[in-house]
């Protein structure tokens, strides 16, 4: 499991022209599957995203989690983040999960992220969406699940 996390100022995603999911200061998430994730994977990649200090405190210290900061989590699923480019020009994507497979781990992330006690803002799984983020710091990290 993949995720690229940037904070963000305010974030929120459009489907169809409609806005489907918004947040204030928080995270935004892409969040990439491939069919070799488990539960464990998605548990392990939740409690980071919960719990890393990436937010700052009085003295402008990197020591605060999401959870901390009371921030919220605009989630979006991003398929393209297992999207394999050493061959040719169009990216090759074996390696991302099928969609049934990423849908319900997608689902579970949500539902983890939700009973940390974070607010969870999605988009709509397998559409195409529109995301506007205004990236504080700007802060982007790269999570996976395999370094662990």
């Amino acid at each position: 499991m993949k995720v690229v996390l940037q904070k963000v100022s305010k974030a929120s995603v459009r489907v169809n022209g409609e806005t489907v999911g918004a947040i204030g200061e928080g995270l935004l998430a892409y969040v990439g599957l491939t069919h070799e994730d488990t539960e464990a994977d998605v548990e392990y990649i939740v409690n980071k995203v919960v719990h890393l200090r990436i937010f700052e405190d009085q003295a402008e210290k990197m020591n605060f989690s999401l959870k901390d900061k009371l921030g919220s989590l605009l989630s979006v699923s991003q398929f393209t983040l297992y999207g394999d480019t050493k061959k040719g020009r169009r990216p090759n994507f074996m390696e991302a999960a099928k969609p049934d497979q990423a849908e319900r781990q997608y689902q579970y992330f949500n539902k983890l992220v939700q009973e940390a006690g974070v607010p969870v803002e999605t988009g709509v799984f397998g559409a195409m969406m529109e995301v506007d983020s205004v990236n504080h710091g700007p802060v982007t990290l790269i999570l996976d699940s395999k370094d662990k």
